[in-house]
């Protein structure tokens, strides 16, 4: 998918992984990978945001304070961003969450918090921008150079207004966007890197990739070709789930808990105590860690609600079951990804594992089970491939390096999701780009008019699997006029969809008789925040870091008494 134009030079270009519970950044130099630790020490900070009275907290020290300031404590925003606040995912997510969620103007969900002593409202975007920056700021710390440029990842299966919100947030963040890539190509890239066939006979390789928020599963043929230096890699099929991963696993058990507290102790209303349920969280979440190396734990809570301690045993089998359905949607969708490819999966070379909730037992004995018990590969750090892979990815955009291996990289991915035209008749979606389709791709289909002597049409651009657009997302529309006069039916129209290297969509329309054109071109820049409003929360975030600078500056002349 697109972005800005690729920027060669500006200085250093960084990968950057958003993700859902934790964020990642790395940068390609002196011929390797580096991923950045940040001023803790840690290569993984917390996607999370603070705000109280006097200051703001991005990462580590937002998870620090969260106990004690659970309602203006913000995470997982990934699973609101480009969404709308009727979403039924979004409602879901709203009851467990500590913090407040509420409807914006169209339908925009807008988070609302406490912040220098007066309510405030955040987009998504502008809370996600606060965690690039963080990860932007980490990076020129490492480096001692502004950074500007970056690839930032995305799940395979983001929408257009998804991909689209993750740009604006980059550039509120004053980041470059050179270019969005899904998630397990970014991975794959990490891993192909280093596994490169050393013969000319490409390797079939499927990236699992099950993180904090979501889950992608992709197909990929790693190809040498003839010449050994050259690259291919084809995205062969995607499938996946945006709401699907380890806080979705946390939840059942926070759920579980929550039944067996009401249980012993009668119907309470603990549901609404914030603190309370941040606080069994954070232990499901520990609880749930422990299960990948011990067959029971406990769930402790010291004082958990209304002075009541709560504790409960649960084995790995409970929690098994707890999450059987969701386990199940992760199998489903990677034998999706199998039969889109029309790939068998003994054709399957190396199965790779990505995203932090590979590690739980179940997920890899389902995997070795279903391809025969083959060895997983685990030879990259599920934590911090996608962000290696886009740092590779940011170094061959920007003409950062010289690495033969990466000048001469070729990377071929596939639209995730279908793409077609309204028909107006039963408000049903025609398909003209199916998913899984490689990209650059050029359809052509033939439309007509519903009515006698009809002169307009209007065409609408919907992305998604549904066969009803309703449930589908619109893209853009636009309308062709001129059609020469004459019965329903019988004018042919020729829709094309041009969707070139980039993700840039073009579609266009043409009347066979009467050589009326007309046309659309859907880029990531088709978004919902416009140009001004991303201005505006790009100035404010300036604004916000030179008031911590010069704090800061207070602070210690204070200390050295100037």
């Amino acid at each position: 998918m697109a972005a800005s134009n690729n920027s060669k030079g500006g200085g250093p270009a960084v990968g950057i992984d958003l993700g859902t519970t934790y964020s990642c950044v790395a940068v390609w130099r002196h011929d390797r990978g580096e991923v950045i630790a940040n001023d803790q020490g840690n290569r993984l900070t917390p996607s999370c945001v603070a705000f109280t009275d006097a200051e703001r907290f991005v990462g580590d020290a937002a998870v620090n304070q969260a106990a004690l300031n659970p309602s203006n404590t913000i995470f997982e925003v990934k699973r609101l961003i480009g969404r709308r606040f009727s979403d039924e995912s979004v409602q879901e997510d709203i009851k467990l969450w500590p913090f407040k969620v509420m409807a914006g103007r169209e339908d925009r969900p807008m988070i609302v918090v406490r912040h220098e002593g007066e309510e405030r409202q955040f987009m998504p975007e502008e809370i996600s921008s606060m965690v690039l920056a963080k990860m932007r700021e980490t990076a020129e710390v490492y480096l001692g150079k502004t950074v500007k440029n970056a690839v930032i990842t995305v799940p395979v299966y983001f929408n257009n207004s998804q991909r689209q919100a993750t740009i604006d947030a980059g550039a509120i963040a004053g980041l470059n966007v050179m270019r969005i890539i899904n998630e397990p190509t970014a991975a794959a890239l990490a891993y192909g890197l280093e596994k490169m066939p050393v013969s000319n006979k490409g390797r079939m390789v499927l990236v699992f990739d099950l993180g904090g928020g979501t889950f992608d599963v992709s197909l990929l043929n790693i190809d040498p070709g003839v010449d050994i230096d050259m690259g291919l890699f084809e995205v062969k099929a995607t499938a996946g789930d945006t709401h699907l991963g380890g806080a979705d696993f946390d939840n059942e058990m926070v759920k579980y808990s929550l039944r067996e507290f009401i249980r012993k102790h009668g119907s309470m209303d603990i549901k609404s105590n914030h603190k309370a349920l941040r606080r069994l969280r954070t232990a499901c979440e520990r609880a749930k860690r422990m299960l990948s190396s011990m067959a029971e734990t406990t769930i402790e809570v010291d004082s958990l609600h209304e002075g009541i301690d709560f504790s409960v045993t649960i084995t790995r089998s409970r929690f098994e079951e707890l999450n059987k359905d969701l386990f199940s949607k992760c199998m489903e969708a990677m034998e999706n990804c199998l039969r889109d490819a029309k790939v068998d999966k003994n054709s399957v070379h190396d199965v790779v594992l990505v995203g932090g909730s590979t590690r739980i037992p179940k997920v890899r004995k389902m995997l070795r089970e279903f391809f025969n018990r083959k060895e997983l590969c685990r030879s990259i750090n599920p934590d911090e491939a996608v962000a290696y892979g886009a740092a590779i990815h940011a170094s061959i955009l920007s003409g950062g390096t010289d690495d033969r291996r990466l000048v001469d990289m070729l990377l071929r991915d596939v639209t995730p999701l279908s793409l077609g035209i309204e028909t107006r008749d039963d408000c049903t979606m025609s398909v003209v780009i199916p998913r899984n389709t490689a990209i650059p791709t050029k359809k052509v289909k033939d439309f007509t008019t519903l009515s006698d002597n009809q002169i307009d049409v209007l065409f609408l651009v919907f992305e998604g699997e549904s066969a009803s657009t309703k449930n589908n997302n619109l893209l853009g529309e636009f309308m062709l006029s001129g059609i020469l006069p004459a019965p329903r039916g019988v004018p042919h129209i020729d829709v094309t969809f041009d969707i070139d290297a980039n993700g840039v969509l073009n579609v266009s329309a043409k009347d066979k008789d009467s050589g009326q054109k007309n046309s659309i071109t859907i880029t990531n820049h088709s978004g919902r925040l416009n140009q001004e409003e991303v201005e505006r929360m790009s100035q404010q975030a300036r604004r916000y870091k030179t008031k911590l600078i010069k704090q800061t500056e207070a602070v210690h002349g204070t200390k050295h008494g100037k």
